[in-house]
């Protein structure tokens, strides 16, 4: 009976380790995309679909379009796009195909550093790790 707790708690252990490791690297991935002045590539780290929620200083957003032309308003260029660093990122699973993801970002620019927090709700899909809600401030 001991050995098979401690079996079910490595095993637990195991699968958070798991989805913390592929939901950081889809951070990362986001993080690349975005220094390279890549939007679409950035993207690719949410749901592709019109139930994506984002919420920012402006208010909610629905859709993945609809936040990708937000996106572009607000970021028209590379120089306005700055460099994204994220830092102090802490993914707590909600479950085997959920989990819940804290941190800071910041953007290094030649005349500021906007900076603020994020709390993200990822989804496991088939084709991976997806943000399906944003709520960055």
């Amino acid at each position: 009976m001991k050995k098979s707790i401690l079996l079910l708690l490595l095993l637990s252990f195991s699968l958070g380790f798991s989805q913390e490791k592929e939901i950081l690297k889809v951070l990362h991935t986001q993080q690349e995309a975005w220094n390279k002045g890549n939007l679409e590539t950035f993207m690719s780290g949410y749901w592709k679909n019109d139930a994506l929620l984002f919420v920012g200083s402006s208010g909610p957003t629905y859709g993945w379009q609809k936040t990708l032309d937000n996106y572009k308003k607000t970021y028209p260029n590379k120089e306005k796009m700055g460099i994204l660093e994220f830092s102090d990122i802490s993914v707590k699973p909600l479950g085997k195909d959920n989990a819940f993801v804290f941190g800071k970002w910041k953007l290094i620019r030649e005349n500021d550093s906007p900076n603020g927090v994020y709390t993200l709700i990822f989804q496991k899909f088939k084709d991976g790790w997806k943000i399906i809600s944003d709520h960055s401030s």
